[in-house]
């Protein structure tokens, strides 16, 4: 079964997170980032709209039990390539040459919460799951990628409550502090996502220029990290 899928519905391209919780991994990253390519190179395709096949969640980022047992097996090298690749998809989503939404159908926590907000539009299920940073909880700090990624998402009085405190937000206080753009019960997300995503048929370079001129600083912050691990 494929841990990440995409399907065609007119000109919205969209993608299905396929891997249980999704969080994060080596294989999880592979098949994303190859879907990706697949969706960016057929040129029907002029928005992308991700979803999670689980039921109660969208993606619950990084599996820190596995990683901390692989670090310690293999050392910090695996480490540095896991957090290399992790910000260089999270970069890939942030520049897609189409406007992106994620259609948050559960629980967006700490990396997926990260995941979703490098999406351009966001659209949350309103009976159940929340978006939470539980890093402070976690003993760690954000780091520059995860604190871009929230400045552009997050209004920066919500940001800082969400990171001092580790508070879990409902769809309907996301919708009010305009983290997304409408929580909408469970039956009629993909639609309301997918509807919103239909009217923006836009000139895929030009959305790809207007991204990377708008992102120009939190970009150079994302290379250099990444840069920095990959060296």
């Amino acid at each position: 079964m494929d841990k990440v899928y995409w399907e065609m519905d007119g000109h919205v391209a969209v993608v299905t997170m396929n891997s249980g919780e999704n969080r994060f991994s080596f294989p999880f990253f592979e098949a994303f980032l190859g879907v990706l390519d697949e969706v960016e190179n057929n040129p029907e395709a002029k928005v992308m709209v991700v979803r999670s096949s689980h039921e109660k969640v969208w993606s619950n980022g990084i599996d820190l039990d596995w990683l901390g047992g692989a670090v310690e097996k293999e050392g910090a090298g695996l480490r540095n390539r896991f957090l290399a690749e992790m910000f260089g998809l999270m970069r890939r989503v942030l520049t897609f040459p189409m406007p992106t939404v994620a259609a948050i159908n559960g629980h967006a926590f700490a990396g997926g919460a990260f995941l979703s907000f490098a999406h351009d539009f966001r659209f949350m299920r309103s009976d159940r799951g929340w978006i939470c940073l539980p890093e402070v909880d976690l003993g760690m700090p954000l780091g520059p990628v995860f604190t871009v990624l929230c400045k552009r998402a997050i209004p920066m009085y919500k940001f800082e409550e969400m990171q001092y405190t580790g508070c879990r937000l409902t769809a309907a206080e996301c919708q009010a502090h305009h983290i997304i753009m409408k929580a909408c019960p469970l039956e009629d997300l993909l639609a309301e996502a997918t509807a919103f995503a239909r009217s923006l048929n836009k000139d895929r370079q030009l959305i790809r220029t207007m991204k990377l001129e708008t992102h120009k600083d939190g970009l150079a912050v994302m290379d250099e990290t990444i840069a920095s691990l990959s060296g």
